[in-house]
């Protein structure tokens, strides 16, 4: 292919001018990205996955191969304690994720070549995700390492300049520039979720490290870009600070994101929506639904209600409202002032947790207790507490219970689903988790094993091989 390298000449002008801002020069701005950069960069990490799966190649159609993965991300550390945050995508279905610091971040002597070598690689443990925010949390055993800070999302402008640094298609320490070219982009209708958009220029391998600010704070978390060619095209979106910091701080607290609801469907009200329903503003949020035995519905809240504001905070869309209940203490309480007829009416409702089923083991379990760390898995008792969670009615009174997956196993072989309920190993029953973890201790490397398990109410045998 034909690469074209484009020169753009100007006439030549004084190192300095003055303008109505005061002096500038180019050589300073230069300086001062320098002096950016060199600040920023040892807080930004290359993360390495390892997954199980599907292996493209040469083989004839229709024939499946499934082998070793690997796949890299980016991410940054806001804690010397061995923090990070990344991109849910970085890490989802990983087997094994590692990190790799700067050289500056591991005190490495810079040296007089412009060529750096890798700082250290080091192992890393999810400590949690959140697949709404596509945010993930990462720990390392390292401390006094160096961290940005989480800056202010809601003080971001449009046409401010901002930076990129992480490892695009794997190019380990780079850095790109560019201004915002909006502060709230919402990629879908009434959804909670919105981007910074920039057009920063960001490439797969970017994904979960850090756009920040002429201070070096971060933020947003590069997530994502709309691209017709694959690379980037000046469409760059990023998770704002401020997001990303409540995840995090529910993260490290709960080992998840905990969100608060009423048991209402808010919608953006528009000047078309107002005028078929005779409404009395333009603009605002209707409840196009209240939960049938809901917190709202026992307030007294009704479908058509118009809502004003939230323990006096005024609400104009939809996704306002939801974000602003997400963070509401669970089981505490909201006053939600609403407009019906005409009249203006205040309502006190119960805040309550939007439960999700992958997460309907969570509370119950813990790495230290449950962890079968050669099976890659949390497990749970299968008790009645825990059959009680279940969508269906077990085939056997004893067994255990797949509450989650862990990251950091070398299993190979089929894969384990949350809600799995194992119930022999290699021929042998299994009634509860102390049994499972004495068996599987008992497995020789490289032992293939037979698990007999039930999956959505039917029974089925999974191949595994344990490292």
């Amino acid at each position: 292919a034909l690469v074209v390298l484009a020169v753009l000449a100007a006439p030549v002008a004084p190192a300095r001018a003055q303008g109505t801002d005061g002096d500038w020069s180019l050589s300073s701005l230069s300086g001062e990205i320098r002096e950016l950069t060199s600040r920023v960069s040892p807080a930004v990490v290359q993360i390495y996955t390892s997954s199980f799966g599907p292996v493209m190649g040469s083989m004839p159609q229709g024939v499946a191969v499934f082998g070793s993965q690997q796949a890299t991300g980016s991410g940054v550390i806001i804690d010397p304690n061995g923090y990070i945050v990344t991109n849910n995508h970085v890490v989802e279905g990983a087997r094994r994720v590692q990190v790799r610091l700067s050289p500056d971040a591991v005190g490495a002597a810079a040296g007089s070549s412009i060529v750096r070598t890798g700082g250290a690689l080091v192992g890393a443990q999810v400590l949690g995700v959140d697949k709404e925010t596509d945010l993930a949390v990462l720990k390392i055993n390292r401390k006094d390492l160096p961290a940005l800070e989480l800056g202010d999302s809601d003080g971001v402008f449009q046409g401010q300049l901002v930076f990129a640094f992480g490892s695009p298609l794997g190019l380990t320490g780079s850095v790109s520039f560019g201004v915002v070219s909006t502060v709230a982009r919402q990629m879908e209708k009434d959804n909670p979720m919105i981007y910074i958009q920039s057009d920063v220029a960001i490439n797969p391998g970017n994904s979960g490290g850090p756009l920040v600010n002429v201070k070096g704070e971060v933020i947003g978390i590069n997530t994502l870009i709309l691209s017709q060619s694959g690379g980037s095209e000046g469409l760059s979106f990023s998770a704002p600070s401020n997001i990303v910091r409540t995840v995090y701080n529910q993260i490290r607290a709960n080992g998840r994101v905990r969100r608060g609801i009423i048991g209402v469907n808010a919608q953006t009200v528009n000047p078309l929506i107002a005028e078929a329903l005779q409404l009395p503003i333009q603009w605002g949020v209707i409840l196009g639904d209240v939960h049938p035995g809901g917190p709202a519905e026992k307030a007294g809240l009704k479908v058509g209600d118009i809502v004003l504001s939230l323990d006096g905070k005024k609400i104009e869309n939809a996704r306002q409202l939801n974000v602003n209940l997400y963070g509401k203490t669970i089981g505490g309480t909201v006053t939600l002032e609403i407009m019906r007829q005409g009249e203006t009416l205040a309502k006190k409702v119960e805040v309550v947790e939007r439960h999700e089923p992958d997460y309907r083991f969570f509370d119950m379990i813990s790495a230290e207790r449950n962890l079968v760390p050669r099976l890659g898995i949390l497990g749970l008792d299968l008790d009645n507490d825990a059959r009680a969670l279940l969508p269906f009615e077990p085939r056997a009174t004893q067994g255990v219970i797949v509450a989650a997956l862990a990251v950091d196993t070398g299993l190979l072989g089929e894969q384990f689903m949350p809600g799995d309920i194992i119930y022999a190993l290699n021929g042998q029953s299994i009634g509860s988790l102390k049994a499972l973890k004495s068996r599987v201790d008992g497995l020789s490397y490289g032992q293939p094993a037979v698990l007999q398990l039930e999956r959505g109410g039917q029974l089925r045998y999974l191949l595994i091989e344990v490292e």
